[in-house]
């Protein structure tokens, strides 16, 4: 028996369908005003919490130049060494009988807030803006660059950096970078970021990161120094590894790696071992290590390293045992937002010292965006 069809039902059944549309609607809206709240909560916390960052990013700052200060306050250390407080060493003897001991550069406590300092001298790479010709044909020898690029890249990189309207007989100005597409000029100027590396005639994306792309096999084995046939890499390291745009010209012997050693003319892979090795000592047995190692306090003092007087007499010319030039590294906090700051210091004496730049960090690309096409 089939019953007939019912208006009233019908209705009903219409009119609950209606209410279950309204209560999703109402429902959807209500979420939405909630998520909308929320963002404009978290916008208005993170506008509140900005200058509380930024001021706890220059008190971090400002923590970086006490420490460097007392650091070259320190009796009997005349040298700046990987060893030392401010790199995140243990500290030398005279160090821990200073105030340095008692200070924490992690998660240092500042009213409601905290600050990170990370510390780097300058001086432990290479000046791109005042190499001389002679160390620029090192650093290309010793990164595997192929006899036949190495005119082009080395005349190419003086030109950019110094004046004057004439190319070198493998450089370029700016008749060659107008000619490109999109044109641009020669700067002429000293660089502000290594990464200025790559709009350079000549440089490529793995020049400067040493690394070959992703997915590529393995090239033919350069001739680098410190290049081994089982690396998937270009070159046995890259421009970024060694290159900065902020020191005072000189090397840190005491500071500097096993890729920038080996860039100094004289110096082979073993030289830089020797070297190394040397400058690595016990603090705890004095100024050096019971072996006679430990940090230079010379440039002179590189012999007991057991190396040739000719590597002496070339490290002489291009080394020195302190550094001036540190960049900056601070990570702020203020309740749930962190921030971090880079800036860099010059330490003119301890009692001067000069911030140079300071600025938030931007999140950074895996691999930096390469140079226009060249002709």
């Amino acid at each position: 028996m089939t019953l007939p069809n019912c208006p009233k039902t019908q209705t009903r059944s219409f009119a609950l369908i209606i209410a279950l549309l309204a209560v999703f609607v109402l429902t959807a809206n209500a979420a939405v005003l909630w998520y909308s709240m929320q963002v404009d909560m978290k916008l208005a916390s993170k506008s509140q919490n900005n200058p509380q960052l930024l001021w706890l990013g220059r008190s971090g700052m400002e923590l970086a130049k006490w420490i460097l200060s007392v650091e070259a306050n320190v009796p009997g250390k005349p040298y700046d060494s990987l060893e030392d407080y401010w790199a995140g060493g243990s500290g030398g003897p005279n160090e821990t009988n200073s105030p340095l001991a008692n200070i924490s550069m992690s998660h240092y406590q500042i009213g409601d807030g905290w600050v990170s300092v990370s510390i780097i001298d300058e001086e432990r790479k290479i000046n791109i803006n005042t190499i001389s010709p002679q160390l620029l044909n090192q650093v290309l020898t010793a990164m595997g660059v192929d006899a036949n690029d190495m005119p082009t890249v080395s005349d190419s990189i003086l030109d950019w950096v110094q004046p004057g309207d004439n190319p070198r007989l493998s450089g370029a100005k700016n008749a060659y970078y107008m000619s490109l597409n999109p044109p641009y000029f020669c700067k002429e100027a000293p660089m502000d970021d290594i990464g200025e590396l790559l709009l350079v005639k000549g440089v490529t994306p793995m020049m400067y990161t040493g690394q070959a792309p992703a997915g590529t096999k393995p090239t033919a084995a350069p001739k680098g120094f410190g290049y081994s046939p089982f690396d998937n890499n270009g070159y046995a390291f890259g421009f970024r590894d060694v290159f900065t745009p902020y020191s005072d010209g000189r090397i840190n012997i005491n500071t500097a790696d096993a890729n920038v050693l080996q860039c100094i003319p004289g110096v082979d892979p073993s030289t830089a071992d020797a070297i190394i090795k040397a400058r690595t000592g016990d603090s705890s047995m004095g100024e050096t290590g019971a072996d006679g190692s430990g940090p230079f306090k010379s440039v002179g003092e590189v012999q007991r390293a057991g190396i040739s007087p000719q590597a002496v007499q070339s490290i002489g010319q291009y080394c020195d045992v302190r550094s001036h030039t540190f960049q900056v590294t601070i990570t702020a906090h203020y309740l749930t937002d962190t921030q971090t700051y880079i800036g860099v210091l010059w330490r003119n004496t301890p009692s001067d010292i000069r911030l140079v730049q300071f600025y938030a960090a931007q999140p950074l690309p895996q691999q930096p965006v390469a140079a226009p096409a060249q002709n």
